[in-house]
């Protein structure tokens, strides 16, 4: 188009209530630019020169995130972006690539000065117009660093729950192939005649086996010699299938002097057949335990869901126990610290009082702090994550060490600035620490963080509740 005028300008929501003298003003200190589809009309880290009013055809503005193109503006026609008067922003936190053949007006950073000393109502606008960029696009970001941790913990949530739910449909089907034999062992014990007492000496004894804390502590080495002396056993006493009723006797604690209790209440005839029935519950007792336990993990796992995400609480402030939201944190994050091979250090003043907090956002600090330590540990091979708790004065301090990489000298100071982050490109969004920083202000508490190359600290000191 031709060159842009002061009553094109004012066409421009922001800046219709502008004067005309001063739109002329900035259409005669600016520059009209042609970018081809494809080209970029700015890229991400690169200095910000200009602000940009967009003339024709679309821009699309976007980061990498985990390795891919997150869209976060699309400006169109009469939209601006770019340097805005009093904005501290130096590099650009995105790349804007023209979607179509795009015109824009570039108007120069170094005129700024300019703008702010003999323009008012110009200054103003744009002044509005950079509030308004600033809220919407915090808040898109805001939302997309929550999607972003709910993604890293839905991931390690699902992987840690697909281990007992499948070992919840292993054991069903196992313990259903089991039961289906029942008729045959029912077949052979239906026909032994024994006295009644004998029947309950027997069964009682079976069942204070049954009762007995499963063998989960033994060596490899005790386990076999155990298990060789039971089977020896019994196949001088010709049961069948010894090996296996071995192995299912070690696992309950069962010995060689419990099978020789059991053989003076059998006789000797019909050894082999009880022997297998009481096998036969041992089984069917372990299948069902297995069952329980992978059930109780799975109910755990929700448990600690439904307190980390308070989700069936309010959501005001409510008096709670620091310790809790951090052991829940990691138990959303234990795929990730086994992944990593990390090593979990609690160090807990469990006397500490409690602290009264948006109960939510607190396990979001906890959840960034840690996620960040483990991202710092992840070439380690081996990590090490040491979370202390203790009483700072009037406060509650909880000081979040790994030996990871450290962070650079340089970065410290603004480690907890909006969209500076010390990871590679694509993989944060540099919002975490800022939420951080954001949340512990919001409960009258403090951060900080040390750093030296194999070892990271941040504490968290919060009021604690009278």
């Amino acid at each position: 188009m031709d060159k842009v005028s002061a009553d094109w300008l004012q066409t421009i929501e922001a800046l219709k209530d502008v004067p005309r003298e001063q739109l002329q003003w900035l259409a005669d200190n600016s520059v009209q630019e042609s970018v081809p589809a494809g080209e970029y009309v700015f890229k991400v880290n690169d200095p910000i020169i200009s602000t940009i009013f967009v003339i024709s055809g679309k821009i699309r503005a976007y980061r990498l995130q985990n390795g891919e193109a997150r869209e976060i503006a699309l400006f169109e026609p009469k939209s601006i972006t770019g340097h805005l008067p009093y904005s501290r922003g130096v590099n650009a936190i995105a790349s804007g690539q023209a979607l179509e053949d795009t015109e824009v007006l570039r108007f120069p950073r170094e005129k700024s000065d300019d703008l702010i000393r003999h323009h008012f109502e110009l200054t103003q606008a744009l002044v509005h117009q950079m509030i308004s960029r600033v809220r919407e696009f915090t808040s898109n970001q805001l939302q997309d660093e929550k999607m972003v941790a709910l993604g890293k913990l839905s991931a390690g949530l699902a992987h840690e729950l697909n281990n007992p739910a499948a070992a919840v449909v292993r054991g069903a089907t196992s313990l259903r192939e089991h039961l289906h034999l029942m008729p045959e062992y029912f077949k052979k014990i239906s026909v032994i005649d024994m006295p009644e007492e004998k029947v309950d000496i027997v069964s009682n004894m079976m069942f204070t086996l049954l009762q007995r804390p499963r063998q989960a502590t033994l060596s490899l080495m005790q386990r076999t010699e155990k298990e060789d002396e039971l089977a020896d056993l019994l196949e001088q006493y010709d049961v069948e299938n010894a090996g296996e009723i071995a192995e299912n006797f070690v696992d309950f604690g069962g010995t060689t002097e419990d099978l020789e209790a059991f053989r003076e209440h059998i006789p000797p005839a019909h050894f082999s057949p009880v022997i297998n029935w009481i096998n036969n519950n041992l089984i069917t007792e372990k299948m069902v335990a297995d069952i329980g336990d992978a059930s109780r993990r799975i109910a755990a796992l929700i448990g600690s869901v439904k307190v980390f995400t308070h989700m069936d609480q309010g959501h005001d402030q409510q008096v709670a126990d620091i310790h809790e939201g951090i052991v829940n944190t990691l138990t959303m994050l234990q795929h990730k610290i086994r992944k990593g091979n990390v090593e979990v250090a609690q160090h807990f003043d469990t006397s500490l009082p409690p602290v009264k907090a948006y109960i939510g956002e607190l396990n979001q600090v906890w959840t960034n702090l840690i996620d960040n330590a483990l991202d710092a540990m992840e070439n380690n091979g081996k990590g090490v994550l040491e979370i202390k708790t203790e009483k700072d004065g009037e406060c509650v301090k909880v000081t979040i060490t790994d030996n990871g990489t450290g962070i650079a000298p340089d970065a410290l100071p603004q480690i907890f600035d909006p969209f500076f982050t010390t990871k590679d490109i694509g993989k944060g969004t540099g919002l975490g620490l800022d939420i951080v920083s954001q949340i512990v202000r919001q409960h009258k508490g403090s951060v900080k963080v040390q750093s030296a190359p194999g070892r990271t600290q941040f504490s968290v000191s919060l009021p604690a509740k009278a």
